[in-house]
């Protein structure tokens, strides 16, 4: 393995931590079921609450995934209705109808 590594230097080392992500939502009664669905999908997470803002800070990656939404909420729910209480987030987004994930692919 150590040949390895130094036979291609940017290669990670094996247990190197990746760089952290975040989301920040307004924190109301819309988005109090979506923290909890991410909180329970994503438990490496941190979970920091303040008045009016949520943030959630993750090593790596996050991801939020609209079943876990729909299941806190009881109805359908689009995740393009998240950006209506996002305050900021950190991490390369990719979207998808059922997911959105936040991480850094090259970090």
């Amino acid at each position: 393995a150590l040949m390895d590594t130094l036979a291609h230097p940017t290669a990670p080392a094996p247990d190197t931590p990746r760089a952290p992500v975040f989301i920040a939502l307004q924190a109301n009664h819309d988005t109090l079921p979506i923290v909890e669905a991410i909180r329970a999908d994503n438990p490496h997470a941190e979970v920091l609450e303040y008045p009016g803002m949520v943030k959630i800070n993750a090593p790596g990656v996050l991801v939020i995934r609209r079943e876990s939404i729909e299941e806190q909420i009881g109805r359908d729910y689009d995740l393009r209705e998240m950006q209506l209480n996002l305050i900021s987030l950190s991490g390369e987004v990719h979207e998808t109808e059922d997911r959105f994930t936040l991480e850094w692919k090259n970090a």
